[in-house]
């Protein structure tokens, strides 16, 4: 697998309160609402990340199950912002407190999604640069339905090509 660009890979901070922060910027050559279909409608989700089935708009819970990942457990997810196609805000009720903002911004003719994730203080090195590397396979695979480019399919060479990057990052 070839070098990953920098623009494509998260970046991680701290903030004030020592929590980490993971954010991605992906932009594309298509309307927002196009966008935002391929971030929730189910017959999209399914062909880059997997299935939420449940209640739609702010304060609706259901499952979400992300199918690359064999034998994953649906995890329970709560919607708690929705403003299409500008924002959706999911927060995972398994325990790990995960909360998932998706902003898109229109400009241009171009449309850029903001993917930011908030991890605790004490979130450990090793699993956040898990943590970042998967998102990027998934935004990867979101970039390949949207625009027909390959769409990353080998897991571990992708995470050999991509995860020391993030290893850098996350220590």
């Amino acid at each position: 697998m070839t070098a990953v660009p920098d623009e494509r890979r998260g970046r991680i901070s701290t903030d004030p309160d020592g929590r980490r922060r993971l954010v991605f910027r992906r932009s594309w050559p298509d309307p927002a609402a196009d966008v935002w279909a391929a971030l929730t409608e189910p017959e999209r989700t399914a062909r880059w990340i997997g299935r939420y089935e449940g209640g739609t708009g702010p304060g609706a819970e259901g499952a979400f199950s992300m199918d690359a990942e064999e034998g994953a457990p649906s995890q329970p997810v709560r919607i708690e912002e929705c403003d299409p196609p500008r924002r959706l805000v999911l927060q995972w009720l398994d325990g790990m407190g995960w909360r998932v903002e998706l902003d898109l911004a229109e400009d241009g003719g171009t449309t850029t999604l903001t993917f930011t994730q908030v991890l605790p203080a004490d979130t450990d090195a090793g699993f956040l640069t898990d943590v970042a590397a998967g998102w990027h396979w998934y935004l990867d695979r979101l970039h390949g339905v949207l625009t027909g480019a390959e769409v990353p399919a080998d897991w571990d060479a992708f995470l050999a090509a991509v995860g020391p990057g993030y290893a850098v990052q996350g220590s």
